[in-house]
C-alpha cells in the first residue's frame, strides 16, 4: 500500500497540533510498513533532511519530499493566497505519481488544487480524503476581526474543498456536527481522534500539593483564551488566592504577566524536557473559542493531569466529569470560577481524576490501536 501524505508540516518542523497529528499518523503509517510519500516543508532550525525524529525502520517506509511554503508581502487574505499558490506547487510535484497512490490524505489545504483538478475531471487517481482539523472558521470567533476572516476568506473555500473531497476525516463529536451542515453525507466522513504513544504514557500521578499548580500548553493565538487567561490571573494574583501558574509556549514578550505566582517555561521541542515540564503541574487549562482534537489534552492527560476546558470542538470526546472539567465559556469570569472550584476540591479526589485521565487515554487514544482504524478506514 501506497499513501501520500501532504501537510501542512510535521512536528517538530512545524509546531501545532496539526503538525503533531500528521507527525504520528506518518510514523504509525511506517510502523505498519506502508508506503509514504511525505509531502512537507520546514520552519525550523533542523535539518529536515534527515527526519531525525523518525527511527531508522520508519524511515525505510517514509519516502520526504520538501515544498517550501511561499511567502509574500501581508495583505488581507494573504495566507490564503499562499495556501493556493503552495497547493500548486505541491500539484506540480505530485501529478506524475497519482496512479502510485491507493490513498491521498490532504492536511488543510495543502491538497486545494489537486482536489480542484480531479473534480473537473482533470487527473485521475485514488480516493483524496481532506482534515481541517477542527473547522475552526465555522466555531465561535474569538473577536469581531477573526469573525470577518472566519466570513470573508476562510469559510468559501474550506466548504468547497471538503465538498469535493472522496473523503473527510472528522474526530467526531461536534465537528463531525459542522461538518455535516456543510452539505457533506455521512458517507463520506471518516471520524477517527487522535491520540498519543504508548511509550508516551505515564504510569503514575504526581500527588496534588497546595498550592495547586495549573497549566496553558501552546501557542499564542487568540482564539485560545490567553487573553482571558491572562485577565482572570491579574484578578487572582491581586488577592490572597494561593495557586501557581505555569506557561509553556511561545507566548510574546508583552503578554507576560511578572508575578512571583506565574513561571513562564518558554517554547519547549525536546519531548523528554516537554514531558518534565507538564509533570510540574495538576490541572490544564484550556478555555479555547474553537478547537478541533486538542493535543495538549491528550498529551496533559497522558502525564496525569486533569483538565478544565471548554466544550467546544471534539474536547467533549476527551473530557467528563470522571476526568475534568468543562467550561461553559472562554471569559475570564468562567477561568476564575473554576480555577477557584477546583482548589476547593479535595486533593485525593484530584488525584483520582488525574488517575482517570491516563486511564481513558490508555483505553482510547492510543495511536498503536487507532492506526489500524485509520487504515480500515481508507481502504
Amino acid at each position: 500500500m501506497r499513501i501520500a501524505l501532504i501537510t501542512d508540516g510535521i512536528w517538530p518542523y512545524v509546531m501545532g497540533g496539526m503538525q503533531k497529528h500528521s507527525y504520528y499518523l506518518c510514523k504509525y503509517l511506517a510502523k505498519q510498513k506502508i508506503n509514504v510519500d511525505l509531502y512537507h516543508f520546514n520552519s525550523s532550525n533542523y535539518d529536515i533532511d534527515k527526519l531525525e525524529f523518525f527511527t531508522d525502520d520508519e524511515k525505510k517506509y517514509i519516502h520526504s519530499i520538501v515544498i517550501d511554503f511561499p511567502k509574500s508581502v501581508r495583505f488581507p487574505g494573504h495566507y490564503l493566497f499562499n495556501s493556493y499558490k503552495h497547493s500548486k506547487l505541491i500539484f506540480n510535484h505530485i501529478k506524475n505519481n497519482l496512479p502510485d497512490y491507493n490513498f491521498i490524505y490532504c492536511k488543510g489545504l495543502t491538497g486545494w488544487y489537486l482536489i480542484n483538478k480531479k473534480n473537473k475531471g482533470q487527473v485521475k487517481c485514488g480516493n483524496i480524503g481532506v482534515k481541517f482539523h477542527g473547522y475552526e472558521m465555522f466555531q465561535k470567533a474569538p473577536d469581531f476581526k477573526t469573525f470577518l476572516q472566519h466570513v470573508l476568506i476562510f469559510r468559501a473555500p474550506v466548504k468547497s474543498i471538503s465538498l469535493k473531497a472522496d473523503k473527510v476525516f472528522s474526530y467526531g463529536g461536534k465537528i463531525t456536527e459542522l461538518i455535516k451542515k456543510l452539505g457533506v453525507p455521512d458517507s463520506k466522513i471518516i471520524e477517527i481522534p487522535s491520540g498519543i504513544e504508548k511509550a508516551e504514557l505515564a504510569e503514575n500521578i504526581k500527588p496534588t500539593e497546595h498550592p495547586i499548580k495549573f497549566l496553558y500548553l501552546g501557542r499564542y493565538e487568540r482564539r485560545k483564551g490567553v487573553e482571558e487567561i491572562n485577565e482572570a490571573l491579574k484578578h487572582l494574583t491581586s488577592t490572597n488566592f494561593k495557586f501557581q501558574f505555569h506557561f509553556i509556549g511561545n507566548i510574546p514578550f508583552n503578554k507576560k504577566i511578572i508575578h512571583e505566582k506565574i513561571i513562564y517555561h518558554g517554547e519547549i521541542r525536546d519531548k523528554t524536557i516537554l514531558k518534565e515540564k507538564i509533570k510540574i503541574a495538576d490541572v490544564l487549562i484550556c478555555p479555547s473559542y474553537s478547537e478541533g482534537f486538542p493535543n495538549v489534552i491528550l498529551e496533559a492527560m497522558g502525564n496525569g493531569l486533569t483538565v478544565a476546558a471548554t466544550n467546544v470542538g471534539a474536547v467533549g470526546i476527551l473530557l467528563n466529569t470522571e476526568n475534568g472539567w468543562l467550561m461553559k465559556e472562554s471569559t475570564a469570569e468562567e477561568i476564575i470560577n473554576t480555577i477557584k472550584k477546583i482548589s476547593e476540591v479535595n486533593l485525593e479526589k484530584i488525584d483520582a481524576l488525574k488517575m482517570n485521565a491516563i486511564n481513558r487515554v490508555k483505553t482510547e487514544f492510543l495511536w498503536e490501536n487507532l492506526i489500524e482504524r485509520l487504515i480500515k478506514g481508507i481502504s
